[in-house]
């Protein structure tokens, strides 16, 4: 059952691109979208156009993968097909001013309305006050103070006269107007009025009665002569006012867009105009002026009317594309100003601000979703917009509430949008699972992915795709023999001779770094070098760890072996991950037996240092042993296992062959080679299955067998099925190549433990043995002993 190495040509898989002709990328055309991503670019159209409630977008892919280009690029296209929205804009209710009016206007009617509407108060503060200070007015006003002026002073010269017939005098004391009797045409003294005859006084008293019965109706006369004073010079006002007003307002609607609404609104405004006219005839600057500005508040009285810009896009008229980096509840829905104002919060209608989905309305709106959920409010508030679709400004304060601020309920605004939300998978998932409006709201999902199909028509594209990503960059031009390095290399990143990355990011990352080397060396050409120099820069920059490790090895801290054999002794890998860089890196297993009781000790388990599925992988070996030796005899081993000189966690089960390995060898009594390291998981059948990292963790044992001086003896042995995963550095193809290094893959412990002992494992004959001298033979045979030894010692026992 001897398997041979690995040939070089099974360690790499180079990339010819000859039949493209081309010497470098600028002879190559741009690809128009994202390659390899045709199901998750389907989704994002298939989304877009859907007109129906809830099929909204949920973009799904990992960093990097250009997943916000590619619909952000998509949709703009679209978007220049679509119409462009209407223009809203608040204005205050002149009914109810804490409940602004929203009014929907043609596209460019917004900016036109609110440059209108504020021409319109300066000319009328301007023609106002030359109005209300002109002859005419103040002649009119003249006019009708001095009619009622003179009505009020007939009333009094009246009762005067009735009084004078009676011997009785009107006068004007500090309580105000009394009766009281004349003599000599002055008021009569009281000692005077005493000495009169008591006729006399009777009549006096009596004529005081009755003037001041006409007094009294002459004074019930005054405040209704007043009020009919008051209402006249309001008419003189408003007549004054409402002909200027109409003037202007008539230079206002001429040629200016907008509906039904607007034209109503418009008329209030001109009633509430008139009402208010004196607020365009104060004069600025007064004495006092600056204390009662201050008690009344910082707003400008004129601002009722003015107009507040909600949407006004300046776009050249297509939908908008709007991508909101920022969400907060404010930044998504709105929200409203306020101003500290004498300890208090004050606010009006011009201090509403739009949010996303006012800027995004009529079009399309892309967000992170992570940033959203982590916004507090934020996502509830989308929901709620997009259920309801409208746009109601709320903010946090409605759920606390506050006597020190001051706010308003904006009317909402009719909303029409496609959201797109960008995530992670597990987001994705967790949202699906955890709020049932999701599924409603978010019906379409785009799955872009990590990976794409290695073929000859895939490294076209993928050329083409590297010619885009050179030039949108402005770099240098690769030539052909870089390119094929740099798709080589996207081979690498996903571990996999078959299949390249579909991360733009990573492919952009290594053009642009394979620039700078090209330039400090004056290239004009980036070539294959600047390419393989830009990589090793990258790995080099993180590879202090991994230096350490190596160094350990090498200076003995850490007990590695690289030649010999041992028994019960075998070198596992794993894989280190730092930051982007992962690296191989061996470790010491060891396994001991006796005789016992069936128990297998996985000292990391028992001193709580395995994970769960660590632990799985000891089960399924002992499952296999169970299966596979002394089938009719109870077992009777203890055996421990363990990773030597690990002092961190231990989980995974890519290492249950190697634990396999090093069991067999205890058992047995072979030695184990240790020029050869070992990965790869096993099932309970014996089969050794895939495991991740294996480019890593061959090349971290090379590094240390390189380092040691290679024998011819050395090597790894993977799993059959990562021998596709093979896309190995060229120092290890070169020593492969040399027979000085080698590369096994096995599908079977059977397979493995013939390399790792140089004996065979041997399979049962007809008589149900395996054949003498093989491994299966000889841990059978110690399996039986130590079953045996344990009846005798349980004879014993009883004796």
């Amino acid at each position: 059952m001897a398997i041979d190495p690995l040939a070089v040509a099974a360690l790499y898989r180079r990339t010819d691109l000859k039949a493209l002709k081309f010497k470098t990328t600028r002879d190559l055309e741009d690809v128009e979208t994202l390659i390899g991503q045709e199901r998750a670019l389907e989704a994002v159209r298939f989304g877009a156009r859907m007109r129906a409630r809830g099929y909204n977008i949920f973009v799904t892919g990992s960093k990097g993968s250009g997943k916000h280009r590619a619909v952000r690029s998509y949709l703009e296209e679209r978007a220049r097909n679509l119409p462009q929205p209407d223009d809203w804009v608040y204005v205050t209710d002149f009914q109810d001013a804490e409940r602004p009016k929203a009014l929907r206007l043609p596209t460019g009617g917004a900016r036109d309305l609110r440059r209108r509407m504020a021409r319109m108060v300066g000319n009328l503060k301007d023609s106002a006050r030359t109005v209300f200070e002109g002859d005419d007015y103040r002649q009119a006003r003249e006019t009708a103070e001095k009619e009622f002026a003179d009505r009020g002073e007939a009333l009094m010269k009246g009762v005067a006269e009735e009084a004078e017939k009676r011997d009785l005098v009107l006068m004007r004391t500090a309580q105000g107007m009394a009766i009281a009797p004349r003599h000599e045409g002055q008021p009569m003294p009281q000692e005077h009025f005493d000495t009169l005859p008591e006729v006399v006084r009777e009549r006096l008293v009596a004529a005081i009665k009755e003037v001041q019965e006409m007094l009294g109706a002459a004074m019930h006369s005054m405040p209704l002569i007043e009020r009919e004073r008051q209402a006249a010079l309001r008419a003189l006002n408003d007549r004054f006012a409402k002909g200027l007003i109409e003037s202007e307002l008539a230079e206002l609607r001429d040629g200016l867009a907008g509906g039904k609404e607007l034209s109503a609104w418009l008329t209030a405004a001109e009633a509430d105009m008139v009402e208010n006219i004196k607020l365009f005839v104060a004069e600025e600057s007064q004495p006092g002026d600056k204390a009662q500005k201050e008690q009344a508040g910082p707003v400008d009285p004129l601002n009722r009317y003015a107009v507040n810009l909600m949407v006004d896009e300046e776009t050249d008229g297509s939908a908008p594309v709007v991508i909101e980096d920022h969400p907060t509840l404010g930044r998504l829905v709105g929200r409203i100003g306020h101003r500290a104002h004498m300890g208090a919060m004050l606010t009006d209608f011009t201090m509403i601000q739009a949010g996303a989905l006012h800027r995004a309305n009529g079009g399309y709106l892309l967000l992170d979703a992570q940033k959203l959920l982590v916004q507090p409010h934020c996502w509830d508030a989308l929901k709620r917009a997009l259920y309801a679709d409208c746009i109601a400004i709320e903010g946090p304060w409605e759920s606390v509430g506050t006597a020190f601020a001051v706010t308003m309920q904006p009317a909402p605004i009719p909303l029409s949008v496609k959201v797109v939300l960008f995530g992670d998978l597990n987001l994705y998932m967790s949202l699906a699972a955890m709020d049932p409006d999701f599924g409603d709201l978010f019906k379409v999902a785009a799955d872009f992915d990590d990976i794409m199909e290695r073929d000859a028509d895939s490294e076209t594209l993928f050329a083409r795709m590297v010619a885009t990503v050179q030039r949108r960059a402005d770099l240098r031009p690769f030539d052909r023999q870089a390119v094929e390095r740099v798709v080589e290399h996207c081979a690498r990143v996903v571990a996999d001779a078959e299949r390249l990355t579909a991360r733009v990011g990573i492919i952009a990352d290594v053009l642009r770094e394979a620039d700078y080397m090209g330039r400090d060396k004056n290239h004009k050409v980036i070539r294959a070098d600047d390419v393989e120099d830009a990589l090793k820069a990258q790995r080099h920059r993180f590879d202090r760890i991994e230096q350490r490790s190596r160094e350990q090895i090498l200076r003995e801290t850490m007990l590695i072996d690289t030649d010999g054999a041992v028994v019960g002794q075998v070198n596992g890998l794993s894989v280190l991950q730092i930051g982007a860089i992962s690296f191989g890196k061996p470790t010491r297993i060891t396994a001991r037996v006796r005789m016992g009781q069936g128990k297998f000790v996985d000292i990391e388990r028992e001193v709580e240092l395995a994970g769960p599925l660590h632990s799985k992988g000891m089960l399924i070996l002992q499952g296999y042993l169970a299966a596979s030796y002394a089938t009719d005899l109870p077992i009777s081993l203890q055996a421990s296992i363990v990773f030597e000189q690990s002092y961190g966690g231990v989980d995974g089960d890519s290492a249950s062959s190697t634990e396999l390995y090093a069991l067999l060898s205890a058992l047995s009594g072979l030695p184990i080679k240790q020029g050869i390291a070992v990965t790869g998981s096993v099932n309970q059948m014996g089969q050794v299955q895939a495991i991740g990292g294996v480019n890593e963790k061959v090349e971290g044992f090379f590094d240390i067998c390189a380092a040691r001086g290679l024998t011819g003896e050395q090597g790894v042995m993977v799993p059959v099925a990562n021998a596709r995963n093979l896309m190995l550095k060229s120092e290890v193809r070169d020593a492969v190549a040399a027979g000085r290094f080698h590369i096994w893959a096995v599908s079977s412990i059977a397979e493995g433990i013939e390399i790792l002992t140089g004996v065979a494992a041997g399979e049962r004959g007809d008589d149900g043995g395996f054949p003498e001298g093989t491994v299966n033979r000889l841990a059978e045979e110690r399996l039986i002993a130590f079953a045996e030894a344990r009846r005798r010692f349980g004879r014993a026992g009883e004796d």
